[in-house]
């Protein structure tokens, strides 16, 4: 397989998708034209169900075993979310006012800052920055890991990129499907992937 190879690809239920995670059988997607957080079959696209999101600009979205994290863009705020009801269950500023994107791992959230040029590793419970490393290419946007390393898009270059958390340095990186990159999932062996321009989601080879 080459790396970026597209697997699948499916339209989404709205036009303007951006945070997209996986539950390890579900994809969740938010969507800011909808205002809702959608449960959707990774073979299909189709909707199982539906949440409301709780701001009005619903961007980078994250699983951490148990419950969705979201950015919540318009107020600025890191999101805890019951995947069941919706509620919000806890909340902290973000560390900058053009972060899109998050990724969690090990009770710390992962926040990209598009201005700043950053991404902010935080306390997931007290949201103190407790460090920070260079993107890789200036406009960070989605966010996933895997174990050790971290993968984001990147607006300015419209590609994907693979990076050592330790060190900050590049490993690897492909072009995206699409010219209008936004977040990224890992399912344990590939990338899922979502597009806001062409509205779509992928899923991604990564060898």
């Amino acid at each position: 397989m080459t790396a970026g190879r597209v697997i699948r690809s499916f339209a989404t239920p709205g036009t303007l998708p951006w945070g997209l995670t996986t539950d390890g059988k579900h994809l969740w997607l938010v969507d800011e034209d909808t205002d809702l957080i959608y449960m959707l079959d990774p073979v299909t696209g189709t909707v199982i169900r539906t949440l409301t999101s709780p701001d009005t600009i619903g961007a980078g979205l994250d699983w951490d075993g148990r419950t969705l994290w979201m950015v919540g863009y318009a107020a600025k705020l890191a999101l805890q979310i019951d995947p069941v009801t919706g509620r919000v269950l806890h909340s902290f500023d973000l560390p900058s006012t053009t972060s899109p994107s998050l990724a969690w791992t090990d009770s710390r959230l992962w926040i990209s800052d598009r201005v700043g040029d950053r991404i902010y590793e935080l306390d997931a419970v007290t949201g103190r920055a407790i460090r920070s490393i260079a993107s890789p290419a200036g406009e960070p946007a989605g966010l996933a890991f895997n174990k050790h390393t971290l993968w984001s898009t990147d607006q300015g270059t419209k590609r994907i990129y693979c990076q050592d958390i330790a060190s900050g340095q590049i490993i690897r990186s492909f072009a995206t499907p699409g010219s209008a990159p936004a977040d990224l999932a890992w399912d344990g062996r590939t990338l899922w992937h979502t597009d806001f321009g062409a509205a779509r989601i992928y899923q991604l080879a990564i060898t």
